[in-house]
């Protein structure tokens, strides 16, 4: 009986279904242990290519093996050996059914599912503590048995096993090896042009600009861009959609920042428009594109991505001295992640990579640095000095320390901080991968938001002037955001509702005819985490627009209208910046490399009010009181007669303007008979009525 058995057994050793199974468990076993184990690379991606096929295919015959092999021996008394069998048989199972739930959200997901990688990790680990004794305490007792009729041929069948389950294996990791030997990544030309201009000494390359990359050296302009891939690979469907028509997006391609560009490397030098790269055009600036002798400053790539989504989440270190003193890694991308984007196998291959293996992808484009106002301080910070202006030292536009020595910022407790973020990249809803978030202080990982990446701000003009797709909505939730009209309830509780900047009337409840009447319109920084207005304030105008109307309807008063060139009046009462060259001469084409100081600022500090005065004669009228029948004459001074009897009243209305871009530099960048002119936005507006009495 005893002889009977053990030649079964050593049948079940010769068996080719055992064979199989046992090699295709060994080379899962040891591409899983290397996926997890070993660094992001070529090799391994092709080990989760060959793992996850060689893992499809296994689950047909293991149901066979697993079925036949528990009915053989089920009835076998329990011993340790049957124990770890067990085991093993449940790992495999837990190997198998985690392994079918990855494969899937990898294929047809947007991910995969922390919780089944857990499951699969810790299974293989499981699978591997109770299958090595189980299978060696077996061979064990073969090789113990050394005298009998069948000793000889048992050695020979667990031999013949042992080679054929490693020849198995040998062949996976053969045509694996061919796999990686045959697959050829695009060559990146890390390299400078060889005429590229090192004006500013071969140490600093990008100078003016204090962006630099991680070696010192160019990256090609590839490996910085190939957004649309976010977007089209259905994992970030929507954070692209909101980036596409954004400022990072379109920061390049502006059309006010080509045209100043261009007039900046005519009067400069093409290198001096690197100064700019670092915040406009990163792409362009790194791979050498803004040199001598290009006919275009902006490469391709560069134009159309401006602050690409690689571009703004390989930055691994910044600066808040501003003028984008950021040091950027070129990320080491997967396979087939720089291949044409159109639907083909490379992409799908591309796409079930970066899902099923996404630990390289997390790794090195997830950072906790963006959650923080210094990295937006980078950019959002500006400065000129000796080596632009040849004069000295200037600030410009630097939202970050606006916002860090405001009322918004309370070091050390975040329910009472608003930080750039909060404000900038609102909650919304979401089942994007990157939603869910326990780095902040009031969100979860699993909170189903993310942060939007509209970047909504100031710029109404641009997205319709460039006819963005999604234009059209993303300049209306950008006037709503002027407005103060955009609710983020996760920081409702720390400002106080209404417009972002609101503006009140104050003037006299009764005057009388002839008198003067003095009105004041109060603008408050109500919302603005930084001075209002911010930015270029050498193009940025905001403005008061008063006008005064009589009972009937008649202007007695206005300031602050535009004419039909689209021009402000002078004398209004505006918001804005008067910076000048060395000669003293106005800074108003953006010429901001020829400023060395400013001559006129007005903004708002946050929490701060400023107030626009104006003064003038309420109208006297020139008919008896009880005569309603005459013809009323004018008041030359004034414009228009007024009734002088009681009743009459004064309506003063006030509005808070706001456009990206004045006139004048629209003009002369684009020509008057382009037509061009900013949208305008009605931040605020008030109405105040003033009785006139005859006494």
């Amino acid at each position: 009986m005893n002889t009977e058995r053990l030649s079964n057994r050593l049948d079940e050793w010769r068996r080719w279904l055992l064979i199989t199974v046992s090699g295709m468990l060994v080379f899962e076993t040891i591409t899983g242990l290397s996926i997890y184990l070993l660094p992001f690379s070529v090799t391994n991606q092709v080990m989760v290519l060959a793992h996850t096929m060689v893992g499809l295919v296994f689950v047909i015959p293991f149901v066979a093996y697993q079925i036949r092999h528990w009915s053989l021996y089920r009835a076998m008394r329990m011993s340790h050996v049957k124990l770890t069998g067990y085991f093993a048989m449940a790992a495999t199972i837990a190997l198998t059914i985690s392994g079918l739930v990855l494969t899937y959200q990898a294929i047809w997901a947007t991910r995969i599912s922390y919780a089944w990688d857990f499951v699969h990790i810790v299974a293989t680990f499981a699978f591997i503590a109770s299958t090595l004794p189980h299978v060696v305490v077996l061979i064990a007792r073969v090789y113990r048995q050394r005298e009998g009729a069948l000793a000889a041929p048992a050695m020979a069948a667990v031999g013949m096993f042992g080679r054929a389950t490693a020849g198995i294996t040998i062949v996976g990791f053969a045509v694996t090896a061919v796999a990686v030997i045959a697959y050829s990544p695009p060559e990146l030309v890390n390299e400078f042009p060889d005429d590229y201009s090192y004006l500013y000494g071969d140490d600093r390359p990008f100078a003016p600009s204090l962006a630099t990359t991680n070696t010192g050296g160019a990256f090609d302009a590839r490996s910085l861009g190939g957004s649309e891939s976010c977007g089209t690979a259905g994992c970030h469907s929507d954070i692209f959609k909101e980036w596409q028509v954004s400022a990072h997006r379109y920061s390049a391609m502006d059309a006010a920042f080509q045209k100043v560009q261009s007039v900046m490397a005519e009067q400069n030098g093409a290198e001096s428009t690197r100064y700019c790269g670092g915040c406009h055009d990163p792409i362009s600036l790194f791979s050498g594109t803004k040199n001598l002798f290009v006919e275009n400053l902006t490469g391709l790539t560069g134009y159309q991505e401006g602050v690409s989504c690689i571009a703004c989440h390989s930055i691994e270190e910044s600066d808040v001295q501003g003028n984008a003193n950021y040091t950027m890694r070129q990320p080491e991308r997967y396979m087939f992640e720089l291949a044409d984007t159109a639907v083909s196998l490379p992409r799908l291959i591309r796409d079930f990579l970066i899902r099923a293996y996404p630990r390289q992808h997390v790794e090195s484009l997830q950072h906790k640095l963006f959650k923080s106002p210094e990295f937006c301080a980078s950019c959002h910070k500006q400065f000129i000095d000796e080596e632009i202006n040849q004069v000295g030292w200037v600030q410009l536009q630097n939202q970050y320390d606006n916002w860090r020595k405001s009322r918004w910022n309370e070091p050390g407790d975040p329910t009472k901080t608003v930080e750039c973020r909060e404000c900038h990249m609102p909650l919304t809803e979401s089942d994007d991968p990157a939603s869910g978030d326990d780095l902040d202080y009031n969100r979860t990982p699993s909170d189903g938001k993310h942060r939007s990446h509209r970047f909504l701000a100031a710029n109404q003009f641009m997205p319709l002037a460039l006819e963005l797709p999604g234009a059209e909505e993303h300049a209306e939730l950008t006037e709503k955001w002027l407005r103060g009209e955009i609710e983020i309830p996760e920081i409702e509780h720390k400002w106080k509702a209404g417009p972002a900047v609101p503006i009140e009337i104050i003037a006299p409840e009764v005057v009388a005819p002839g008198a003067p009447v003095p009105i004041q319109v109060v603008a408050t920084n109500n919302k603005v985490g930084h001075d209002f207005p911010t930015g270029p304030l050498d193009i940025i105008q905001a403005w008061v627009e008063i006008e005064v109307t009589d009972q009937a309807g008649n202007v007695v008063f206005s300031s602050g209208q535009r004419d039909e060139r689209h021009f402000i009046e002078p004398g209004s009462f505006i918001f804005k910046a008067e910076p000048v060259d060395e000669a003293g001469n106005l800074i108003d084409r953006h010429n901001l490399w020829e400023m060395v100081g400013v001559r006129y600022r007005r903004a708002m500090f946050p929490g701060f009010s400023d107030r626009a005065e104006y003064s003038f004669l309420c109208p006297v009228s020139m008919l008896p009181s009880s005569d309603t029948t005459a013809t009323p004459s004018l008041d030359t001074e004034v414009g228009f007669a007024a009734p002088g009897a009681t009743g009459a009243t004064l309506t003063v209305n006030a509005k808070l303007l706001y456009r990206k871009a004045d006139q004048f530099l629209l003009n002369f960048l684009f020509t008057e008979e382009s037509g061009l002119t900013a949208p305008i936005t009605v931040m605020s507006e008030d109405q105040f009525t003033i009785r006139v009495e005859a006494d």
